[in-house]
């Protein structure tokens, strides 16, 4: 469902004046009297919404002070010292994945039209925003901005700003251009009053996914720097933006660290939705190249947090003094607010990986169970839907609504999807693996392909050869692991390890042959399917798309998603959906943990209990605990 601030920070994402009448990318915009009157006159009936919710009902109520699982009484100071894994060279986040490499901590500088709510599945509130409206057919929705809304420079945060981000944001970001596709008209209707009409009706997720547009200062960009330059929108920079959120960049060291600090007269201090959060005066990051380096710096005190993706480190790894006398507390924190895909993945786009029998039988040849046992003590499981972990992951037969929706494809579709329930081939024990690799070799056969010489061949007598392209020491050795089991089946398989800039500029212009890539999945999915499976994705640099996926089923299927007119008709066309994927063999997927692991030095406590949809709620919802703290002793 969401492109949200939370979300760029955990991945760690000037135009001259617009005409009276015109086009802002692809997005005409209409400022005329005329038109701004007419927008007015059409709207005056419908209420003004506090909150909007894509499905059922709103928790809380128009005159609500602060959501449930804050601590209103938090206090304010100390510093929180986070990890980040890479590097950075830009604060740009209009062309982040397509230049540089975004900061992560960019993104708390910024803030949305509406935020949402933790303890709710699809339920957004006024941020930016102090309400909206919108039509029962969703063929617009109009925003009105807060009067005290402020960038921090004091300037008031305009209907301009807003439109100029659209503008922005469409034009420089595959990501934001697909999101935001069905935007056709942007406008300023009144005095903070911004109102975005789509290209159809009926899409009940585009009010809602408008609302977490990300707003940028229309006249900050369009301005000069310090040094009388022109800025420019689509370059990267490291000149410290303006935002309008609770925190602004302090300081920083190209590619090493940054310090944000909060804003003391942070306009939204007040905004229900604000209250008990964002509660350190300091937030800092430091960035590591390696994840073990990273873990000694967190052993030596040099930061608060750590963040781990090991099942081996999680294991083995904190075993030392500061855990044992419960200085340092590991906690895991359940993830009930997204599904996950996690998967080596083929570039379709490339011959070799045409045939889906050929992508079937790596499958085959992949041993989760082994691995899971020899390099993750047993703690992982087998990912079986794109969707793992939540409602929307498809199982057994298609029936009832889903297969009503499946027939309309019937044609296009694989027939084991209606006859076959998905599973992935089990290993583990010398047969079962014997008898995975058998049907590998028959699947290649099927496909075209022989063994001669001990190397897979295709008819014209070219062996098969395949890069696995990784980024991190974690990653090469899961693509390591895997690396004789297509060797046992003919495949002349390497790895090849790159920094996190050549891995990022070799995944824009499609370079590589296979994979580790991930996608995480919203409780309510919607548009951003367009730009993981879409066919119009699949051809653009830097989108999500980087399988190469052009199938019009798939297509089909991603607009019964986005078009759900309710609850059980969205997880019936999203079953669909990820049933029609799994049987297409794009991937071979990987293994997923229901909980994100945490260790951390216990200086710091959050409310009871964290919500449901909020994992850690760090560092948002957390605040520095003096007592605590003191309990400890100094940081090093």
């Amino acid at each position: 469902m969401a492109i949200t601030r939370r979300d760029l920070l955990l991945t760690g994402a000037a135009v001259a004046a617009f005409p009276a009448l015109g086009s802002v990318a692809g997005v005409p915009v209409v400022r005329t009297a005329e038109a701004q009157s007419a927008g007015e006159l059409a709207s005056s009936a419908l209420p003004w919404r506090h909150a909007l919710s894509l499905f059922g009902d709103i928790k809380y109520p128009a005159d609500f002070k602060r959501f449930d699982y804050v601590n209103p009484d938090a206090p304010k100071g100390g510093v929180a010292r986070l990890i980040s894994l890479g590097t950075f060279d830009n604060f740009n986040i209009a062309v982040a994945g397509i230049k540089g490499s975004l900061a992560p901590a960019a993104a708390l500088i910024y803030e949305t039209l509406m935020t949402r709510a933790q303890d709710e599945v699809a339920t957004e509130y006024g941020e930016l925003a102090e309400s909206a409206q919108h039509p029962d057919d969703f063929s617009w929705v109009t925003y009105r901005l807060r009067k005290e809304a402020r960038w921090h420079d004091g300037k008031p945060v305009t209907p301009e700003d807003v439109i100029f981000s659209l503008e922005s944001l469409k034009k420089l970001s595959p990501m934001y251009a697909s999101y935001y596709r069905h935007v056709a008209k942007v406008e300023k209707s009144g005095e903070r009053d911004v109102k975005f009409t789509f290209d159809a009706p009926g899409n009940r997720e585009l009010p809602t996914i408008v609302g977490e547009l990300t707003v940028l200062p229309k006249h900050w960009w369009e301005g000069t720097d310090t040094q009388g330059r022109k800025r420019d929108i689509g370059a990267t920079t490291l000149e410290p933006p303006l935002g309008s959120g609770p925190y602004k960049i302090k300081e920083f060291v190209a590619g090493r660290s940054i310090k944000l600090e909060r804003v003391k007269d942070y306009w939204g201090a007040n905004v229900p939705s604000q209250i008990g959060t964002n509660n350190f005066d300091e937030l800092r990051f430091e960035f590591f190249r390696d994840n073990l380096v990273a873990l000694e710096a967190f052993k030596a005190d040099q930061a608060d947090w750590i963040a781990e993706n090991s099942a081996k480190q999680w294991a083995t790894a904190y075993d030392f003094p500061a855990v044992a006398d419960k200085r340092v507390l590991k906690e895991e924190f359940p993830i009930n607010d997204s599904g996950r895909m996690q998967a080596f993945a083929f570039n379709i786009r490339r011959d070799q990986f045409k045939d889906a029998r050929l992508r079937r039988a790596f499958n085959y040849a992949f041993d989760f169970e082994e691995m899971n046992k020899q390099l993750f003590y047993g703690q992982y499981k087998r990912i079986n839907s794109y969707f793992e972990g939540t409602e929307l992951a498809s199982s057994g037969l298609p029936e009832r609504q889903e297969l009503a929706i499946l027939q309309a494809v019937k044609d296009k579709v694989p027939p084991e999807v209606f006859t076959t329930a998905y599973q992935n081939p089990v290993g583990g024990n010398p047969e079962a693996v014997r008898a995975n690799l058998r049907e590998a070799a028959k699947l290649l056969k099927e496909a075209g392909f022989e063994v001669r010489d001990h190397k897979l061949v295709d008819s014209t007598g070219k062996p098969l050869s395949v890069e696995i392209l990784v980024q991190d020491p974690s990653s090469e050795r899961i693509a390591l692991f895997y690396k004789p089991s297509l060797e046992r089946i003919g495949v002349s398989a390497s790895i090849r390890v790159v920094d996190d800039a050549q891995y990022q500029n070799r995944l824009r212009s499609f370079d590589f042959d296979m994979i580790i890539d991930q996608w995480g999945e919203s409780l309510s999915p919607g548009n951003e399917q367009r730009e993981f499976w879409g066919s119009q994705a699949a051809d653009i640099p830097g989108a999500r798309n980087t399988i190469g996926i052009k199938n019009p089923a798939v297509d089909a299927l991603i607009e019964k998603v986005i078009y759900a007119k309710n609850r059980g008709e969205l997880v019936a066309a999203t079953h669909a959906l990820d049933r029609v994927l799994l049987w297409n063999f794009y991937l071979v997927p990987q293994f997923t943990y229901g909980f994100s692991r945490y260790a951390r030095w216990d200086r710091f406590s959050h409310a009871e209990p964290l919500p449901k949809y909020g994992r850690s709620g760090l560092p948002t919802l957390w605040w520095y605990d003096a007592e605590k703290a003191a309990r400890i002793g100094k940081r090093s």
